[in-house]
Formats: C-alpha cells, structure tokens, sequence
C-alpha cells in the first residue's frame, strides 16, 4: 500500500464520519451558545428587575436593623499566614448589625496561629463545640478575644481537609445563617447585607444563596479592602476575568432567575445552618464539594416535599486570586472537572426524573450535556474538521459555518454578557481595562480554549482510571497595603 493509498483511505474514513456528524456537531455548537444567550437575557432581566428595586429595597435599613438574621462567617484556613490577619480584620469590619468570625485553622504548620493569637490578644477557652455535623479531625483547643466583645472565635484542628474544616465551623457557629469564605478571599463591606437579604425578604423559603467571585489580580487592596478595580497585566488572568463574568455573574444569575440554581460558589456562599446540619454539612470525600453540598440541598428539600429557593446574588463580589501560570490553571481546571463529573454521576438518578423539577428536567442535563461532554466534543470536532479540511474531506463551506457558529457565535455571547455586565456594574472604569477586557473574549478562542478543554479532560479522564486526586499548591501572591507578597495555599478556587 502507497502513502497515496493511505491517504485517500483517511480521507474516505474522515469523510464518512463527517457525512453522520457534520450537521450533529453544528446543531450542537448552535445549541450550547443559545442556551448561554438566553441565560444572559434571564440574567439582564434579573438585573432590571433589581435596579429597579434599589431605591425602595430597604438595605440601609436592613444594616441597622438589630433584627436582622445574625451571621456566621467561616474561615477554613490552612498555612495563611500571610493574608490571615488582614482577612479577618476586614471581615469583622463588615457591615453588619450581628455576625462573628469562625476560623477554622485546620491543622496549619506555618505561624497562622501565632500572628492571630498577637494581633487578637487570642487566649484558650474551654468550650463544646456541638457535634450537630459529623467531623473527623479531631478539635485541638478554641480561641477568643481577651476582650471579650470581639465577636471572633479561633478553632484549631488536626488536619483532615477543607470540607471537614467547614464542618468543624458549621458545629460551632452560634448565628443562623452560615457565609462560607476562604481565607484569601476579600468581600465588599456590604456583602453580607446583599447575600442575606433573600433570606430576610423570604425566610421561610430561601435555603442558601451566592454571590459574586471576581478577580482580585491587579486591583489596590488597603486594609483588606478593594479600593481600585484595575484589571492585570497578564492575559492569562484577563481571559479568566471573562469566564467568570460570563459564567459566574451572568450564567448563574440567569438560572438563579430560571429556578435552577445548582451550583453555588465555596469562596463565598451563605445557607441556613439548620439545613446544613439536616443534609449532615459538606462531603469531605467530594472534591466538588460545593457543588455536591447544592445538589444534596434541592435532593433534600424536594423528596422532603419542603418549599424551598436557591438564589444567586449579583452585587455581593467575593474578590479572589486567580492562577497566574498554566502549570496551576491546568490543576484548577482539572479538578473543577473532575469534581462535575463525580457529582454529577454521584446524583444521576435525579436526571431527567420530573420529580425533581427543573433541577431534573433541565439543569442537570444541561450540565450534562453543555458542561461535562462540551470539552470532548469540542475538541474531537474541531479535530475532525482539522484533519477532514487538510484531507479534502469537508469543505471551505462547512469549515467556516463551523468556525462562526463554535467560535464566532462564542465570542458574540461572550461580549454580550460584556455589555450588559458593564451596563450594569460599571466596575472597570478605565478605558483600557475595557478594551483589554474586549480583547481577551477574543484571545480565549485561540489556544486558551482549547487547553483548558485538554485539562478539563486529563481531570476527567483521571476520575475514570480511580486516579487518586491531589488539591496541590495554588500559588498566591496575598494581599495587603496596596502591594501582594508571595505565599502558597493548599487549596485553589
């Protein structure tokens, strides 16, 4: 057999599998940034909806009134020691009638301990953290305040991972509602004012909110406060600022609006302690543990027959670091993947059950389908029309009615969900930014797309085999007086 034969036999073989998939994958494309469209126009409606409201909502009333919901706000902190102090000072100063600090020191080998113990006056208590969520690193000794008015309590533990570390926080809070934040993390003073006000405009129904993540590369940060939104230097981070605008804001705010919220972000959520301690708190056996936690609130309340809501909040922002290197985005990206892949098997048998509702009919197999396989298809399709172009098996039609619906329709939502993000928020003020912003929903298409697709894979791929997963190091650069020192997290966002 010639080189020529073995050409027009690949040629004949790719042609044949474009004859059964070409208009598939098209549809499929089609489809998927439909779907994104129209979330962004459920999420452009919520916004309206909420401006117009603004002037009537009540929310300085809200932070003044003494009755409103008290707040937990838990840290689960691992080696922090060079952000710890400035977090919890900025989330004590929060505006908020009544709420305390939980951190949880889940077994740290740094100084963490030691600069919160000399910045707080910290001295041991002896006090029963409630067993109300089962826990399995055991409680070394708790910490408050000399003072005894600072409303801040230090649990220290053996180390026994993230979720468990919440857990431990959710055992000890003493307020009835709980915000989950990491330790990195920076909130807008009014944060939990935002968050919390579903809960106080329906306080029977709603069982957990979200808010807002946002990257904190590149803006000012003084005292733990953002006091300039810039956007970096690096594209990298530029184009990970358009995912989550995209995803983040826009998406969840849209099925927020739908009634399908399943997913609510672990830097910065806030549920019902007494529905946390009835679904037995977070899986520390799940690496996507927030989305799990979520899955397992709608399973819950809906076989409980409970009226129940879940909202996203779109105002709130969380302020997080984002990778910097594509060594510690590929990590991310492949344990986010994995982490969908595990929950969304561990609940299969919700999907399409109209017994769970939207939840069942829609959601979960839009996250199936959009979410979970769109790395594989995107990358076998875009393989397939490579390979077929190069061997005259497709056509310069088709390729380019590919090209615009995968791509070119992607790139209009993507700056769409731009416009009506600036529209509504206006946070990147310079024009720069702005362009910077516009240019990147560009780049993401070229290379950076089809890398995070490739990781998103290896996470699931690794699943599949029964690989052990490993959290890793997210290398941060910290936060504080208008500059970022270097330091090293176990966990990423």
């Amino acid at each position: 057999m010639t080189w020529l034969d073995l050409l027009e036999g690949s040629r004949q073989v790719v042609s044949t599998i474009m004859d059964l998939v070409a208009i598939p994958v098209l549809i499929y494309f089609l489809v998927v940034n439909t779907s994104l469209l129209v979330l962004m126009g459920l999420a452009a409606w919520e916004f309206l909806r909420q401006n117009r409201r603004t002037g009537y909502a009540g929310r300085e009333e809200t932070v003044a009134s003494r009755l409103a919901p008290g707040v937990s706000v838990v840290l689960p902190s691992y080696n922090e020691e060079a952000v710890i102090v400035t977090s919890v000072q900025a989330m004590l100063s929060m505006r908020y009638p009544r709420h305390e600090v939980i951190v949880v020191d889940d077994g740290s080998t740094d100084a963490m301990f030691d600069k919160l113990r000399a910045a707080f006056d910290l001295v041991p208590i002896q006090r029963e953290v409630p067993s109300d969520v089962p826990t399995r690193g055991a409680i070394i000794d708790v910490h408050i305040p000399r003072d005894g008015r600072t409303r801040l309590v230090v649990v220290r533990k053996e180390n026994s991972g993230k979720s468990d570390a919440i857990n431990v926080g959710i055992n000890a809070a003493v307020e009835p509602l709980l915000v989950f934040v990491d330790a990195d993390s920076i909130l807008d003073p009014n944060a939990l004012n935002g968050v919390s006000k579903p809960f106080a405009e329906d306080p029977t129904r709603v069982v957990a909110t979200g808010g807002v993540i946002r990257a904190v590369n590149g803006c000012k940060v003084v005292d733990g406060r953002i006091v300039e939104v810039n956007l970096a230097r690096a594209w990298i981070v530029r184009i990970q600022v358009v995912e989550y605008l995209r995803a983040f804001l826009l998406g969840r705010t849209g099925w927020s609006r739908f009634g399908g919220l399943i997913l609510i972000s672990g830097a910065f959520g806030m549920f019902r302690r007494d529905v946390l301690v009835d679904v037995g708190g977070l899986n520390p056996d799940s690496i996507g543990e927030d989305f799990e936690l979520v899955l397992r609130i709608h399973r819950h309340m809906i076989e409980n027959r409970r009226d129940y809501r879940v909202r996203f909040v779109a105002e709130p922002v969380s302020w997080t670091e984002v990778p910097v290197t594509t060594t510690v985005l590929r990590t991310q990206r492949k344990r986010w993947h994995r982490g969908l892949w595990e929950t969304l098997w561990m609940y299969r048998r919700m999907l399409f059950n109209p017994r769970y509702g939207r939840v069942g009919l829609v959601a979960l197999p839009y996250y199936w389908a959009f979410e979970l396989f769109a790395p594989l298809l995107e990358l076998v399709g875009l393989a397939l029309v490579v390979l077929g172009f190069a061997l005259g098996a497709v056509s310069t039609t088709y390729a380019l009615m590919f090209l615009t619906v995968a791509y070119g329709y992607a790139i209009l939502v993507t700056l769409v969900a731009m416009v009506i993000e600036e529209l509504t928020f206006h946070k990147y003020t310079r024009w720069r930014d702005l362009w910077a912003i516009l240019l990147a929903s560009v780049l993401e298409n070229v290379g950076y797309r089809q890398a995070t697709a490739w990781w998103r894979l290896e996470g699931w791929w690794a699943s599949l085999r029964g690989k052990k997963q490993v959290w890793g190091t997210m290398t941060r650069q910290g936060f504080g007086d208008e500059s970022l020192a270097v330091t090293a997290a176990r966990n990423d966002d």
